[in-house]
């Protein structure tokens, strides 16, 4: 099995190790980040519709159910480029999957920003979705494949710190907004979102290619010029080469033979990592968490408060919160580990969201119960930002083999995103017919069910390298 290069890379990396201390690579992390920054965007469009949808309603006289589909509908058309996401990341690389993300998030900005129905709306929300599609399966595998392991959970949860920094912006906008004419407020609120995709396309340009798919392609050379820069050592870039090397040299199926490998006809291997990311990522949305972000001023609403001011700055709080809280994440997850923090966080939510709809039980409201409301919705935001937000993503890039990734990333997307679609767009309906205290209690079931699951199922991955992570499941 060893051969003359192999022998002397063995007894090289010693060598080196013993020479040169590990540093926190920072190109790594500016990497990273302009992947990540991509996501503002993302968030920015899915919650701001959670105050726009107010103004939204009343200029073009929408229905609720019109409405509800409007705001839960690009959870639903993502999924076509989700599905799509890996194909194309293969094809035209990560980064160049990043720049196209960018383009249809800015032409679907200045469709929003110009629709003139609901209709038109509609399909506005499409164009925006296939950008959000592709940087939701893109960006976190790119930053799992720049990464070296002693910082990939940092590094990989920048993903959904910048995710939350674009939904506290759109509260934001919101209520800054909300002052303008009715005709032009929300408008000017999604025009907002028409230029940052093309400074971030443009910074998208300035980094490298992951090594992982340039090791795909054959090009070595770059590869390694690449790992060099992005480890701590150049020891580790060495060893993260011959990882790659290995994996892409192993007989493997392209194209339709991954999909067969990979749903049809799975090892016990594959099947095991397959519900770990479907599970993961199910529960993840099915704790109802878009139910509180996009819908947050109709819980307020059932809890007493009446000023439209008041409402939308408590959404302000929530994306505050969310975006503190997610910090966790980047300080302890290569630290504590992921599953400790995803149990934490789901035991959490289970926790807080019983404590919200017992709280909307009481039948008289008072300013008491409008705030122990606001306390248990931010409570919950924090539980989810702590460990759901962004490690399901993380968690599922690190787990999946190297010829599956990014279509096992599109794959646990795709489940994702329409659990989600389910939420969004059946909150309003569900509480009209189990109340909407019944809908958080189910949400709390939920979240608790998904405690148990990571605890029973998920085996810990921190600090392992990605193309070690076969031996988690083979047994």
């Amino acid at each position: 099995m060893a051969h003359d290069g192999a022998a002397d890379e063995a007894t090289t990396v010693p060598l080196l190790a013993s020479s040169e201390k590990p540093r926190r690579n920072m190109y790594a992390f500016g990497c990273a980040t302009l992947a990540s920054m991509t996501t503002i965007l993302m968030g920015y469009n899915l919650a701001l519709m959670s105050g726009a949808q107010l103004f939204i309603r009343e200029d073009l006289g929408l229905s609720d159910e019109q409405v509800e589909v409007l705001a839960g509908s690009m959870n639903v058309y993502m999924l076509v480029s989700i599905l799509a996401a890996g194909w194309t990341a293969d094809l035209l690389g990560r980064r160049g999957t990043l720049v196209l993300a960018n383009g249809f998030l800015m032409a679907g900005a200045l469709a929003m920003s110009l629709g003139g129905s609901y209709a038109a709306l509609m399909a506005a929300r499409f164009v925006t979705s296939i950008g959000v599609g592709f940087a939701l399966v893109v960006a976190p595998v790119y930053n799992a494949e720049i990464s070296p392991a002693s910082v990939r959970g940092v590094l990989s949860s920048l993903l959904d710190i910048f995710v939350n920094v674009g939904i506290l912006l759109s509260y934001v906008s919101n209520y800054a907004l909300a002052g303008l004419p009715l005709h032009v407020g929300w408008r000017v609120m999604y025009a907002i979102g028409v230029l940052p995709p093309v400074f971030l396309a443009a910074g998208v340009l300035a980094m490298p290619e992951s090594p992982r798919w340039l090791a795909m392609r054959g090009r070595q050379a770059d590869a390694r010029a690449v790992l060099v820069r992005t480890s701590d050592t150049a020891a580790e870039a060495e060893l993260r080469l011959e990882e790659i090397k290995r994996v892409v040299e192993a007989p493997q199926e392209a194209g339709a033979g991954v999909w067969r490998e990979l749903v049809f006809q799975p090892s016990a291997m594959v099947r095991r990592i397959l519900v770990c990311v479907v599970g993961l990522n199910f529960f993840q949305q099915a704790a109802g968490i878009d139910a509180i972000l996009l819908y947050s001023p109709l819980v307020f609403k059932k809890a007493g408060m009446s000023s439209s001011s008041a409402i939308l700055g408590a959404t302000i709080a929530i994306g505050v919160v969310k975006t503190c809280f997610i910090l966790v994440v980047s300080f302890f997850s290569d630290r504590v580990g992921r599953r400790p923090l995803l149990m934490a966080s789901s035991g959490g939510v289970a926790v807080s969201l019983a404590a919200l709809a017992l709280t909307l039980c009481v039948g008289e409201t008072s300013p008491a119960t409008a705030a122990a409301c606001v306390a248990f919705v931010l409570a919950s935001v924090a539980a989810f930002s702590v460990g759901f937000g962004s490690l399901p993503s993380t968690y599922s890039a690190e787990i999946m083999p190297l010829r599956l990734r990014a279509q096992g990333a599109s794959l646990g997307m795709a489940v994702n995103r329409l659990t989600c679609g389910v939420v969004s767009m059946s909150f309003i309906s569900l509480s009209a017919w189990i109340t909407m205290p019944g809908c958080f209690f189910l949400y709390a079931g939920l979240a608790a069910t998904a405690c148990v699951f990571v605890f029973v199922r998920l085996p810990e991955t921190r600090g392992r390298s990605l193309e070690d992570m076969d031996a988690l499941f083979s047994k």
